[in-house]
């Protein structure tokens, strides 16, 4: 079961890299602000997952829970900061 779950956390990992990859993509061809916004949250996203992956299969021992709530607080902080800037432009 423990195989399973760790093969689950890093799937969630890649899913969250091919997401930034393809915001990053559509981002650098059309410059819509809300892509960059969108793009930097699944960054934060992304180094959740991996932070996530590393704290309940490779360093067990240490608790990462803090840094993983501050790292997905910031994703999500840096998105609506995108969407509460990107209302106020209009």
């Amino acid at each position: 079961m423990h195989i399973l779950a760790s093969v689950v956390y890093l799937l969630c990992a890649v899913a969250s890299l091919f997401c930034t990859l393809l915001l990053f993509s559509t981002y650098a061809k059309d410059r819509t602000p809300l892509l960059l916004w969108s793009t930097l949250c699944f960054v934060g996203l992304t180094i959740n997952n991996l932070l996530l992956f590393t704290d309940l299969t490779i360093l067990t021992q240490i608790d990462l829970r803090l840094p993983r709530a501050i790292c997905a607080l910031a994703s999500v902080s840096v998105l609506l900061y995108g969407f509460i800037w990107e209302a106020d432009r209009r």
